[in-house]
């Protein structure tokens, strides 16, 4: 009877260690890639209160090279508003991300063209397989005494 319960009990230890394991690192993408197509959400305002008030927030798509031996191209940055109409190309020619080197591109608070639906697609490259970068759109506002600031988790829509 002891080597039984003995037996369940290293059981469920295993499979908590394991669950927890995976919950960690749940959304990580370890996987090497030498390109990406990425859907990054963004908002240019937010909605607040029964009537739906706008609170316009200043927009900022973070792209950091996280690999720490190679660089990256930054082949498009493209700002799409709420309908899916293209509102800006942010690159006109590849820009080359150094290793661990970041680049930032800021759509300003008093810029509501994007909506609430508002987008970034951003493609990347590779000459060998690298560590993908981490791509982000960062929202901030503040008024009066009230301020907002989120993220967006982003989504990878092709990978090469």
């Amino acid at each position: 009877m002891r080597k039984k319960a003995f037996s369940t009990i290293i059981f469920v230890f295993l499979s908590i260690s394991l669950l927890a394991y995976q919950i960690s690192y749940a959304g990580e993408n370890s996987e090497l890639s030498n390109g990406q197509t990425i859907y990054v959400p963004a908002y240019s305002h937010i909605y607040s209160g029964n009537r739906e008030m706008p609170f316009m927030l200043t927009i900022t798509l973070s792209i950091r090279n996280i690999d720490p031996k190679h660089p990256i191209r930054i082949v498009t940055a493209d700002y799409y508003e709420t309908q899916g109409q293209l509102l800006k190309k942010h690159i006109k020619n590849p820009v080359i991300l150094k290793p661990l080197e970041s680049l930032r591109y800021v759509i300003p608070e008093k810029d509501k063209s994007g909506g609430s639906g508002a987008n970034f697609i951003v493609e990347w490259k590779a000459d060998k397989l690298v560590n993908p970068p981490i791509v982000e759109s960062i929202m901030i506002s503040t008024k009066s005494q009230q301020g907002v600031s989120f993220t967006s988790r982003v989504r990878v829509i092709i990978t090469e």
